[in-house]
């Protein structure tokens, strides 16, 4: 309590995308969505139970990514979750709030990657801090591995490298963003 930290959530078994994968909250744009912040504000809540009235808006994290599929722009927001009656109302996702600097700035937990294949970035190794230890091995057995290859193809989709949970790809890019801007990066 009283440090901050990050918020990642580890997507369900059963989603259709991204699933057992950690992200950031996040979706889809609804027509009844003003805006893409209204969008990502209406998607915590519905994924994590956070409500608007509890979240200050900082900024973006950085400009808008096409996902690899090449079927969404992803808007990175920033925001600082007041505690409140809302938060965590629902039990719809495995949730971690990871203190800042030390668990993601840990070497042993870094992995040299390239975002598209020619922005390098840290992907973070993050299996021992989710609670029951996902994905469990059926998870991973369902799921595509990440490649050893940097390319625009399937390696950036799937758990991360050799199974392990990690946050990569693009929630991995915009988390290395954010840490820079942070000053917590070089």
């Amino acid at each position: 309590m009283g440090v901050p930290g990050i918020l990642l959530e580890v997507r369900g078994k059963t989603l259709r995308s991204h699933s057992g994968e950690v992200s950031f909250p996040g979706g889809r744009v609804d027509a009844t969505d003003p805006s893409y912040l209204d969008a990502a504000l209406r998607e915590t809540h519905e994924e994590l139970g956070i409500g608007a009235q509890n979240i200050e808006i900082l900024g973006q994290i950085g400009p808008p990514e096409v996902n690899l599929r090449g079927n969404m722009v992803v808007h990175p927001f920033v925001g600082f979750v007041h505690a409140g009656p809302s938060r965590f109302d629902h039990n719809m996702a495995d949730v971690d709030d990871e203190p800042l600097p030390s668990s993601l700035t840990s070497p042993a937990r870094l992995r040299a990657s390239l975002f598209r294949g020619n922005r390098p970035y840290w992907a973070i190794g993050v299996q021992d801090l989710v609670p029951n230890g996902m994905p469990n091995p059926a998870l991973i057995e369902d799921l595509p591995k990440q490649q050893e290859s940097h390319s625009l193809d399937d390696s950036e989709i799937g758990v991360g490298k050799y199974g392990n949970l990690e946050v990569w790809g693009l929630t991995g890019w915009y988390l290395y963003l954010l840490m820079k801007r942070l000053r917590l990066y070089r």
